[in-house]
């Protein structure tokens, strides 16, 4: 599968990952769960959660082909973020689109330290 595929996959199931965690939370206004959950997807997010894994080594190096393989097919980005971001974020995106066909208790670890690490600011 290609690695835009996989980010369309993984932006999906992400997303629903961080709306099951915000309801968890008790958050019930759908304003208020709209602008918690930007503080996760958005692609300054995203960027921000896979520069931290690789930086801290959480990736292993199979995980990180995945990564780049998203990254790489990713296009010149949105109006609104620069390119090397949106690149970031469509290969976090990759990613977990693809833990979450082969190995879903990776993709959901993952996503929890994503969380720990936006909470934390």
């Amino acid at each position: 599968m290609n690695g835009l595929t996989l980010a369309y996959l993984g932006d999906s199931y992400y997303e629903l990952s961080i709306r099951k965690y915000l309801i968890e939370k008790k958050l019930t206004d759908v304003n208020d769960l709209h602008k918690e959950a930007i503080k996760f997807t958005s692609a300054i997010a995203q960027a921000k959660i896979i520069n931290d894994f690789i930086e801290k080594k959480v990736l292993s190096l199979e995980e990180e082909d995945l990564f780049k393989r998203g990254r790489n097919a990713s296009g010149r980005g949105r109006k609104n973020v620069d390119a090397k971001t949106y690149s970031h974020a469509t290969g976090f995106e990759a990613l977990i689109g693809s833990l979450f066909l082969n190995d879903l208790k990776r993709a959901d670890d993952l996503i929890k330290e994503a969380i720990l690490l936006i909470e934390k600011g």
